[in-house]
């Protein structure tokens, strides 16, 4: 397999070389091929199988100019794919905004690399720390749109209206009918919708981020977070790109980003920390703040004890020394030092501290990782002034955040102030921390409360400055002392951070999991699908912890399963269910984690599956060989922009309807071995009620589900090896991701099945088709498959095998003729140096 990025760079080359030496009117076909050759899999699977897979691509559109046929002897003029013309912005000849004003200015993408963009900026008349331009009225289009509700948290927010559009608005995808006539693989009406993205971005020392306003234009909001840093122009504050894959779109758009900024890294750059492949435990909705050495060692042996050994723990808030400032009746706790406090002191031996803890973890229950938690400025009060240069700041909130949460405006940290080092220290401080926890054996950090750093920029530069400096050195300490770069962001939804994160591999995708609050659960399924539609591309979304024994467990459970994040709990000791534990977790404590971060399918990114009544809200997401759809009722429940807190609303029915499709699993030909032979048709097997149907190419399945409901769907292309013989490997069909641990999969079709010697397969066709034995004996083809970990495997074969192989012992197997489930036992793991069960299928 050629290496991507060597690939890309030769491309790259060739297509200026390609420029160079022909004329204008020959670039827009130069163009299109190289964007032909580099559209990398855009969140491909295509890396966990060792090979190069296409992504879906845009079709050049065949028609040349969508006002008319050029005449002979005309000059061909390439309009770009995104402009502003006539004080309209123009997308693929499509009017997006009305009456864009004259200090609105429009730089052309092509310095971050030939594509098809443009980025924004405004020019004013006097120098300032926060500046609002509209950038004109909306028209004829669906949004959704990534906003902070909270000034840690994103949530989604759908709609049609301009004035519709939240106060910081930090991702904002449009839904529109594209003007010119596209060529489409069917001809139907969907591939006439393109997409267009817009990112708010980092420019200098300001921060931008969007909103509506009561005119229905949609605004730039620029600002510093601090009164001494001002600027009037602005040249690059909002990338705009198009295309007609959202996917690949948004993709393409935070690529272009992260080469014009040079600040941050995408996820597949970033080394994922070995957490994410393993279950764990979190200290905090067990004990809160009054986790101690015994309640950790009592969480692990309580989980052990059922089969469910963890293999990582976080050590939540509760374990340093802190203090609050005397003479405060409620005082705001601050940083006293940087070790254990003395609850973590051993008492035989008090010197060892938390490293006997970890040492008990490790070596009694197996762990393999153990994280503590620390706020990005120490605690969340930071430090106590004094120490690393710390000196008291008062948080100044953007206008938009105190839209959404006045109170802050009277929070401890607004009144008692915050210790905020100073910010040449603070990477000492993020060292000796670091050092010392890893000296004890603990191998990575929950680093908490980024966003705070936004407001306390007044006279450092500004809030962009200010992140950028303590990012770099939070980075740089991570790399020096956790070798695995164990670092989970978390309360860190600003773009501040987002983009000046290099490093960091694993976010927090929404707000807290809260076990006591009803309203929370529906709410926080979608928000982590919708928000790792943006989170994704930089880093791998973590949709938090949960409890096993709860009345949403499994609800949330399944959303774990397929989010290709971690796995974790945070059970109280002794309240657990390991029966739905086991659904998630084989017996070496590994998990079957999905390829890339799960998101909502394509005709769910404009609906709202939280407020309409009527939607559905279907998560997609890949395997090697296999892609899986989970669909959630997550209606009844929102936040509420007007009492700006999460309530319940009436739900328009008791159950709803939606409709699933095998390519609603938005790369499903990446998992067919032969994609150019591959038909379309795929095995659904539902994890709830065990069903397995066969979904022939865009054949939809109704699916009903009450509030809080769900359902899981492994989705597998089927491979015909003969006629009336057809395969599809299913999984580990007792787990939530069955496909999951399909490792490797190979099909050999024999030579001697000829369709004229063949007596079996399929009989009939249409509803009445009936499946019958091979009674020639003679081999159609062998599948091989390898699997990793244990319990049922199952498979859909047309007809029943001649026999099946478990290594290269023939073993028993089970046969459903009205479905064509196959069915054998993998009683335990592989054994010895084996990673995985080695399973032949005869037919």
């Amino acid at each position: 397999m050629y290496d991507t990025s060597r690939c890309f760079l030769l491309i790259t080359v060739l297509y200026i070389g390609l420029l160079s030496q022909h004329p204008k009117s020959s670039s827009e076909a130069i163009f299109s091929f190289w964007l032909s050759c580099s559209k990398r899999a855009f969140s491909s699977v295509s890396d966990f199988k060792g090979r190069e897979v296409r992504p879906p691509l845009e079709k050049a559109n065949k028609e040349g100019n969508a006002g008319g046929e050029r005449e002979k002897g005309d000059i061909m003029t390439i309009k770009p794919a995104v402009r502003i013309a006539d004080r309209k912005l123009i997308v693929k000849d499509r009017i997006i905004l009305t009456g864009v004003p004259d200090n609105v200015i429009q730089n052309s993408g092509s310095d971050s690399g030939p594509v098809e963009g443009v980025f924004l900026g405004a020019v004013f008349d006097e120098e300032n720390c926060h500046h609002v331009v509209p950038l004109g009225t909306l028209q004829d289009v669906r949004f959704m749109a990534c906003f902070r509700f909270k000034l840690w948290w994103m949530a989604q927010k759908m709609g049609d209206k301009g004035s519709e559009i939240p106060f910081e608005t930090q991702f904002l995808l449009f839904e529109t009918k594209d003007g010119s006539r596209l060529e489409s693989d069917s001809g139907n009406e969907e591939n006439q919708i393109v997409y267009t993205v817009f990112l708010p971005l980092i420019e200098g020392s300001f921060r931008a981020c969007l909103q509506g306003n009561e005119r229905d234009e949609l605004e730039l909001c620029l600002e510093s977070g601090d009164c001494y840093t001002k600027a009037s122009s602005f040249t690059h504050s909002v990338f705009i790109h198009a295309g007609t894959d959202p996917f690949a779109a948004i993709h393409n758009a935070i690529r272009a980003v992260k080469l014009h900024l040079k600040t941050f890294r995408l996820r597949h750059e970033k080394k994922l920390p070995s957490i994410v492949d393993y279950f764990g435990w979190c200290t905090w909705d067990a004990f809160y703040q009054d986790v101690t050495h015994e309640g950790v060692e009592a969480g692990l042996a309580s989980l052990a004890a059922g089969g469910t050994a963890p293999k990582f723990v976080i050590i939540d808030d509760g374990w340093q020394s802190v203090g609050g400032d005397p003479g405060e009746e409620k005082p705001l706790l601050r940083l006293t030092g940087i070790k254990e406090n003395a609850k973590f002191q051993n008492k035989d031996d008090p010197t060892t501290g938390i490293k006997s803890i970890v040492n008990i973890a490790k070596e009694k229950y197996g762990l393999k990782y153990v994280y503590v938690w620390h706020a990005i400025t120490g605690y969340w009060g930071g430090v106590r002034p004094g120490q690393y240069g710390s000196l008291m700041k008062y948080p100044m909130l953007s206008k938009g955040v105190i839209e959404y949460e006045p109170a802050l405006k009277n929070d401890p940290l607004a009144v008692q102030g915050l210790g905020l080092m100073n910010p040449k220290e603070v990477y000492r401080f993020y060292n000796e921390l670091h050092s010392y926890l890893a000296s004890t054996g603990i191998d990575g950090v929950k680093v908490d409360e980024q966003c705070i750093l936004e407001t306390l920029g007044g006279g450092l530069g500004g809030r962009v400055e200010l992140t950028r400096q303590y990012h770099q050195a939070l980075d740089a300490s991570v790399a020096q002392n956790f070798p695995d770069n164990g670092c989970i962001a978390c309360m860190s939804h600003n773009t501040d951070a987002l983009y000046c994160s290099k490093q960091t591999a694993v976010m927090r995708a929404s707000d807290d999991f809260f076990p006591r609050d009803p309203v929370s659960h529906t709410i926080h399924i979608a928000a982590v699908a919708y928000n790792s539609i943006f989170l994704g591309e930089i880093m791998q979304p973590d949709w938090d912890m949960f409890h096993s024994v709860h009345p949403a467990a499994e609800y949330h459970a399944s959303a774990r399963a397929i989010s290709g994040g971690p796995v974790y709990v945070s059970d109280e000791p002794g309240k657990h269910n390991f029966e739905l534990l086991k659904k998630l977790v084989l017996p070496d404590g590994s998990v079957l984690r999905a390829c890339l971060p799960g998101r909502p399918t394509c005709d769910c990114l404009f609906c709202d599956p939280a407020r309409d009544g009527v939607s559905l809200l279907k998560i997609w997401n890949m395997n090697k060989y296999t892609g899986v759809l989970g669909v959630y009722n997550c209606q009844g429940a929102a936040y509420n922009l007007v009492e700006k807190k999460n309530t319940f609303h009436a739900t328009v029915s008791e159950s709803i309807t939606g409709y699933i499709r095998g390519r609603d699993v938005h790369l499903i030909s990446e998992a067919s071995t032969d994609s150019a032979e591959w038909t379309g048709d795929c095995a659904v097997y539902c994890q709830r009620s065990g069903r397995l149907i066969i979904l022939p190419f865009n054949v939809s399945m109704p699916v009903s589900l009450k509030v809080l409901e769900h359902d899981i769907f492994t989705v597998t292309p089927v491979k015909v090896l003969a006629p009336g013989f057809s395969f599809a490997p299913i999984g580990l069909i007792d787990m939530f991701n069955s496909g999951g641990a399909i490792e490797g999969l190979k099909y050999e079709v024999k030579g001697g099945a000829k369709l004229s010697e063949l007596e079996d397969g399929d009989e009939g066709t249409g509803p009445g088709v009936k499946r019958v034995e091979n009674r020639s004996n003679e081999l159609v083809g062998v599948v091989h498959v390898e699997v990793k970990g244990c319990g049922r495997f199952g498979a859909y074969s047309s007809a029943k095998p001649i026999r099946c192989l478990l290594g290269s012992k023939e073993v028993e197997f089970g046969y459903d003729s009205s479905s064509g489930l196959v069915t054998l036992e993998l009683a335990h793991l592989p054994e010895g140096s084996q990673r995985v069960h080695l399973i032949e299928v005869e037919l």
